[in-house]
């Protein structure tokens, strides 16, 4: 059996944190066993789905390198197919029209809980029992799938395991509106079907439609896939993560300075694991995949884990992407960065020191936009009336060196020692002229490559 899975987004919103690690856990299944990965795009709800939301979903999968195989297959254009299956079902009586309009449903659902009964629709239309009502011209009806009346809807779930449900629990589905629009559940099973799926793998908020389609596939009798439903994952805060969290859109990462293997690397690790593993690439990833080490129970969603994880990646990344990057932020921020100093020298001062490329562009910017003020506090806790004259005079030692980072360092460590200080007596202050921060790599360093002439000016516009 040739694997194929797929990953089915409805373009009603951005792709989030869920979608990528449904979209990523499928691609890894496919890529793991030699199959193909098909993107199909259910965009049924034609109020709600959106090109923009279709551009964002494709963005966010091209962003974190998800390749599909197959696709996109968007259901508005196969409507034709749909309704040829629909009308196969009624010829075969699998199918049926109903004519129950919205007030005969509304107190039907009423008596029923007024008896203690859960609301359901009671097959008043199914060809039986339809056979005695009066037909009804004037209404537009709707198409029912005929669910059996008996027995259980079973399947193996690969990460939630045997599950059971009574068809007596299930109602006859809706599988076209009045308007003859297919359903979403119906669309989905003829899509499988067609598309020769052989593992769904998605989220368990679709476990309570899997009996259901697992009946229309059989009245099709089309083979049935393997299901897997994967957990929930909650945010930082325990709550269940959604879109009303934030920044949890896939292209918010990117705004915000994460790498997509960082995303990727995390995402794989929610709710999957491998021995205790916690940094690998995509590749390997793959080769160790399988659904058995997936958790039944909910991820939580951990940022400072993913910091960390980008903050690595951050470290490896390939130091021309890494400039480049850089320069876009810093340029987007309305910071003109020029030859000098060389953008690659201060990306690689400061490149240990950052969790996001957000956090790297920040801390470089002083590089090439001068600090129009310094902090109040830290100026009164370092800028002490008894370290300016050792400023000056490390300041007019400077002017006479060779610019390098040893000749720096003596300098410094000359006013240090001929002054009896320590060296951040002397370090603090000279960070914070310099880079507007207390908070920098070695000031030695620094000054080396923000270069003689920008931090000789810089000392002196603050000390004149």
């Amino acid at each position: 059996m040739t694997v194929r899975t797929r990953f089915a987004p409805s373009p009603t919103g951005y792709l989030h944190i869920g979608g990528a690690r449904t979209a990523l856990f499928a691609w890894a299944y496919a890529r793991r066993h030699g199959g193909s990965f098909i993107l199909r795009i259910e965009d049924t709800d034609m109020e709600r789905s959106t090109p923009e939301a279709v551009q964002a979903i494709l963005d966010g999968m091209n962003w974190l390198g998800l390749r599909w195989d197959e696709g996109p297959f968007y259901q508005t254009r196969r409507m034709g197919q749909y309704r040829e299956v629909i009308q196969q079902l009624i010829d075969e009586d699998k199918a049926y029209y109903c004519y129950a309009s919205r007030e005969e449903l509304d107190l039907m659902r009423e008596r029923q809980m007024a008896e203690g009964l859960k609301p359901r629709y009671d097959g008043r239309w199914r060809p039986e029992p339809g056979k005695t009502l009066p037909p009804k011209p004037d209404v537009p009806p709707v198409v029912r799938f005929r669910n059996p009346t008996s027995g259980l809807v079973e399947w193996n779930d690969l990460v939630k395991g045997h599950i059971a449900i009574s068809n007596e629990e299930l109602d006859d589905l809706i599988i076209a509106r009045a308007d003859g629009t297919p359903t979403y559940n119906f669309c989905v099973v003829v899509d499988d079907w067609e598309m020769n799926i052989t593992h769904v793998i998605r989220g368990d908020d679709h476990v309570n439609n899997t009996p259901r389609q697992i009946n229309m596939l059989k009245a099709l009798n089309a083979d049935i896939p393997q299901y897997a439903h994967l957990s929930m994952i909650l945010g930082d805060d325990g709550q269940k993560l959604s879109k009303r969290h934030g920044a949890v859109s896939v292209m918010q990462y990117h705004t915000d300075g994460y790498l997509p293997e960082a995303v990727l690397n995390y995402l794989a690790r929610l709710g999957w694991s491998h021995g205790d593993d916690e940094i690998f690439s995509m590749d390997q990833f793959c080769q160790w995949f399988d659904l058995d080490h997936i958790t039944s129970s909910a991820a939580q969603f951990n940022t400072e884990k993913l910091n960390w994880l980008n903050a690595h990646y951050i470290k490896q990344a390939d130091m021309d992407m890494l400039v480049g990057d850089i320069r876009t932020r810093l340029t987007d921020s309305g910071v003109a960065v020029t030859d000098v100093p060389a953008l690659t020298e201060v990306v690689a001062l400061y490149r240990e020191r950052a969790n996001t490329l957000n956090d790297l562009a920040g801390q470089v910017r002083f590089f090439y936009d001068r600090p129009q003020s310094l902090d109040t506090a830290a100026v009164e806790k370092h800028m002490t009336p008894d370290i300016m004259p050792v400023l000056k005079m490390l300041a007019a030692e400077l002017e006479g060196l060779d610019w390098t980072t040893e000749m720096v360092h003596q300098a410094i460590e000359h006013a240090v020692v001929s002054n009896g200080l320590k060296f951040p007596k002397v370090a603090m202050p000279l960070r914070l002229i310099l880079t507007g921060g207390t908070q920098s790599p070695s000031i030695d360093h620094v000054m080396r490559v923000l270069g003689k002439q920008e931090s000789l000016a810089r000392l002196s516009h603050f000390l004149s």
